[in-house]
């Protein structure tokens, strides 16, 4: 190895590559210029370790050309450096850096191939500090919290840019509220909501709320029924409501009424029933949302139409990108689309092939079930059936079937490529034998069972009796709260998945194919968090099936700490926003979307923060695979 002075003809083209690296692309031109000046340029062999034996004193080191791996003293792997990456190992006395516990050891660098090196004494990195709070802050963060930064930043954005999120729920609702008591007539209701302009009204017993009745009800379970006008109200109001509180934002407001199909919704403080939000009011702020959408879907006539309504998805994920709405928010709200689709599908049918001949439970498997959905995903659903089922009660749900999964692959719902769908006789069974296919994949975990678990943990009710999915839930958490060789089987399953952190100057990338040189963001990337997830909440007997809400149960327990569960979720929004934008930007461009996407395509500083993101995988990997 061997240093050199920077000749002036030199500086131009460096003070370009320095300026475009973090966090010195945010010094003004006269402290770069000063910082230029004291740098040095290193050339490394390959299979040269730093410091070099020329230099004494501890220095910075930024990587201009080639790779350098950073090993511990037992010749573990911890990372590798590219191209525009710091070295900062021999500076972390004089500038403070965060150093973990399990890191303090003396670290190997060594040069995987020859390498163009610059260098900088450290005490010239410590005086900027000093003198630019931007630097200081840099050098001052591990990369969880500069990951944690970022992610601050863009969860501020996205509620400037979206209206909904940024609106109280007290900015729309409608008080006081109008309420009629239980022993009235339906007359009285009617004529009270015309009195008003209303339709709905809140129901008290008592004084007690204990539900709501609408124009709806009055059409449907009295007109309809050819019940007299004289029965009391109570007869055919809407129990157990769903509420909201006042201090919601409009947005969840947005996402319950669609989840839910509803259209009235009553606000409350501090328990008490204060206010009702409509649809409507929602509409008339945002007219191209989930809630418009969800009516429409509801008046579809025939599958053609739903068809047609389908093609407008893509440009809603479009939208809210554009906005900078949250990965989390994107992927609830194309999920509560695609249930209102599967709901029309399943009244469809009901129109077609009749009721039901005994109670059952349509259920979504994997990124719907989990409410993590993007635009015209593969379906992945099935049938629990009450077990009072008849052996010739199955040709109805066949149909069923085959009419609703048809229905979604022409919505461009694509058929599951493994048959994890109604239509396959294995997913469209008894709630008893779904209980022995959980219970025989936690006490037999073995390679195909460890797969099925990956896709029916994640499991939600879309239609119909959410008691039959309940009750198996609750018998699997116990189980598997108990069984620790399951949990040690699937986190080993689970950590095949790891993150492609430097290996190759930026990140590992694919080598050939459709996809070169491309990180794939699904796999690599979002896809361990979501596995980590399922194993905390499995472990935990968390209910949640939803990634961020089962991190979120599961912080400050056995399973994870709080600091981790910060650091995991603020990992997987910011892979989520990556994800959300490639894809609609393929979309702008009638392309089919991905999650293959190039590190060209993102700034130094977005590629610094990916960076973050993957070791915080990659930490916490490393912590579960240790557990066992």
């Amino acid at each position: 190895m061997q240093a050199t002075l920077i000749m002036d003809i030199e500086l131009s083209e460096i003070s370009r590559f320095i300026k475009s690296i973090p966090p010195f692309d945010s010094l003004p031109q006269p402290a770069l210029a000063r910082l230029i000046r004291e740098l040095s340029i290193n050339y490394v062999r390959k299979g040269d370790t730093l410091p070099p034996d020329s230099i004494i004193d501890p220095r910075l080191y930024i990587i201009r050309k080639g790779a350098l791996s950073c090993s511990t003293s037992n010749d573990e792997l911890i990372s590798r450096l590219g191209e525009g990456d710091l070295c900062t190992e021999f500076c972390k006395q004089i500038l403070h850096l965060p150093n973990n516990i399990q890191q303090r050891e003396q670290r190997l660098i060594q040069a995987d191939e020859d390498c163009l090196i610059y260098s900088l004494n450290c005490e010239v990195i410590r005086e900027l500090t000093k003198q630019f709070p931007s630097i200081d802050d840099y050098f001052s963060y591990n990369s969880a919290q500069r990951l944690k930064q970022r992610m601050s930043k863009v969860n501020e954005e996205a509620v400037i840019s979206s209206s909904l999120m940024n609106t109280s729920v007290s900015d729309f609702y409608h008080s006081p509220v109008v309420g009629i008591d239980a022993t009235q007539s339906i007359q009285a209701a009617a004529i009270k909501m015309t009195e008003h302009g209303y339709t709905c009204l809140v129901v008290l017993d008592n004084k007690t709320f204990i539900g709501i009745v609408t124009d709806k009800d009055i059409r449907r379970r009295c007109v309809a029924e050819g019940l007299p006008t004289t029965t009391r109200i109570s007869e055919i109001i809407t129990r157990n409501v769903n509420t909201i509180d006042i201090k919601s934002n409009a947005y969840d407001a947005l996402m319950a009424m669609t989840a839910k199909h509803i259209h009235h919704l009553p606000v409350t403080e501090q328990g008490e029933v204060v206010g009702m939000i409509t649809t409507t009011d929602l509409m008339n702020n945002e007219g191209h949302n989930a809630v418009n959408f969800s009516s429409i879907i509801h008046k579809a006539k025939n599958r053609e139409e739903l068809k047609e309504i389908s093609k407008l998805l893509p440009k809603l994920q479009i939208r809210l990108a554009k906005l900078g709405t949250s990965a989390d928010y994107v992927g609830k709200t194309i999920s509560a689309i695609t249930m209102a689709f599967t709901k029309r599908l399943i009244e469809m049918a009901e129109e077609k092939y009749g009721q039901a001949p005994v109670p059952y439970a349509w259920i979504a498997a994997g990124s719907q079930a989990r409410q993590e959905q993007l635009a015209h995903s593969d379906q992945d659903n099935g049938l629990i059936i009450c077990d009072s089922m008849k052996p010739d009660d199955d040709a109805w749900f066949e149909k069923l079937a085959h009419f609703v999964c048809d229905g979604l692959a022409s919505c461009g719902f694509i058929y599951c490529p493994g048959d994890i769908m109604a239509t396959n006789p294995k997913w469209r069974q008894p709630t008893k034998v779904w209980q022995q296919y959980f219970d025989r994949w936690v006490d037999t975990p073995t390679p195909e069972a460890l797969l099925n678990a990956s896709v029916f943990f994640d499991l939600d009710t879309i239609c119909g009796e959410t008691s039959l999915l309940g009750t198996v839930r609750k018998n699997l958490l116990k189980k598997t709260q108990k069984s620790s060789l399951f949990i040690a089987h699937l986190s080993r399953n689970a950590l095949g998945l790891r993150p492609p952190l430097g290996f190759f100057r930026d990140f590992v990338l694919k080598q050939d194919g459709k996809h070169k040189d491309t990180l794939d963001l699904k796999h690599n990337g979002i896809a361990p968090i979501v596995d980590l997830a399922r194993i905390y909440a499995l472990s935990e007997g968390v209910s949640a099936v939803n990634t961020i809400e089962r991190i979120k149960h599961a912080a400050g327990s056995a399973a994870i700490t709080q600091s981790s569960a910060d650091n995991l979720i603020d990992a997987y929004e910011f892979l989520g926003v990556l994800r959300v934008k490639h894809q609609a930007n393929q979309l702008m461009r009638g392309l089919e979307p991905d999650n293959y996407l190039s590190p060209k395509e993102l700034s130094k500083l977005e590629r610094e923060h990916l960076k973050d993101a993957f070791k915080v995988i990659k930490t916490l990997q490393d912590a579960r695979q240790a557990s066992f």
